[in-house]
């Protein structure tokens, strides 16, 4: 949700890469991809990627563990973004490649694994008509919104 109008870009332009969603806007939103309320609170982990370096066509395993830090039971959605360092096109600032609902009672703590394929990187190349993971590094985060990122890790696509 933009906070104004003036940081909605122009009708006629069609391009969302120029603020049109959460993975391109360059503001601050009133409510950000993710966002919910609860009546309780949450505290994150290290975020754990299963591997430094993959394939492109590998796998990778995420984890976090997730603390219910407050006095009531409450459901969280947990929610894994990924970004690449360096791209040939211009890309999403997080992108969305997993996520978990876990409810916990106050105090409990559990562990929400993602097996997260590589090929969700995947950015469309124009000269090939497809799909394509570039090599390079990638960053990865982990929170319970697009904005309240609690933890990140990398790892590297090699050919």
């Amino acid at each position: 949700m933009y906070e104004s109008a003036n940081d909605v870009p122009p009708i006629d332009d069609y391009d969302i890469t120029h603020g049109y969603t959460y993975m391109y806007f360059a503001g601050e939103p009133v409510f950000p991809f993710g966002h919910g309320l609860s009546y309780t609170t949450f505290g994150f982990g290290a975020l754990n990627v299963s591997s430094a370096k993959t394939s492109a066509d590998g796998k990778l395993t995420l984890s976090v563990d997730v603390t219910n830090s407050g006095k009531r039971a409450g459901d969280e959605v947990v929610q894994f973004y990924g970004h690449e360092q360096k791209c040939s096109v211009k890309q999403p600032n997080k992108k969305l490649i997993a996520f978990g609902r876990i409810h916990l009672e106050p105090g409990e703590t559990k562990t929400v694994t993602q097996e997260v394929p590589v090929d969700r990187m995947a950015i469309y190349d124009e000269s090939q008509h497809k799909f394509v993971v570039e090599p390079g590094v990638f960053d990865v985060m982990v929170g319970s919104s697009s904005k309240e990122i609690a933890s990140k890790g990398r790892f590297e696509v090699t050919q």
